[in-house]
């Protein structure tokens, strides 16, 4: 299924890439809730996370698990809170939001707007910290 995301892991759309290797990709929400608020997806377009193989969710997750902790070292957040909603993109993929409060993972909270410099800078700082 062809979705944003298949375009994102050509290199068809540009994004601020955190870290990426032969199956998983991670990179920033453009749309973030909160400052550092990453993406991580399979580059094998399966639409719903249940669907994926036990060992690539396994694998997923222990992707993710590294990106987190990048995440809560470079914005020194509480916390990194994980959601799985799956209807934004009919692409499966985990949100991994610092988070220093309950609120900071509301989504019906309006989100946040950075410029692309600042984009950019986030994603270093969390590159650094992998």
């Amino acid at each position: 299924m062809e979705t944003i995301f298949s375009k994102i892991i050509r290199g068809e759309i540009p994004a601020y890439k955190i870290a990426e290797d032969d199956r998983f990709l991670a990179f920033l929400d453009v749309n973030p809730l909160q400052k550092g608020h990453t993406l991580v997806i399979p580059k094998e377009p399966i639409d719903y996370i249940f669907d994926l193989e036990d060992q690539l969710l396994g694998d997923m997750q222990i992707f993710a698990k590294k990106v987190a902790h990048a995440i809560k070292k470079a914005t020194g957040c509480t916390r990194v809170g994980v959601a799985v909603i799956g209807l934004e993109v009919p692409h499966a993929h985990v949100h991994l939001i610092p988070i220093n409060q309950m609120n900071d993972m509301n989504f019906a909270q309006p989100k946040k707007q950075f410029t692309a410099e600042e984009m950019a800078e986030i994603a270093s700082n969390i590159q650094k910290n992998l």
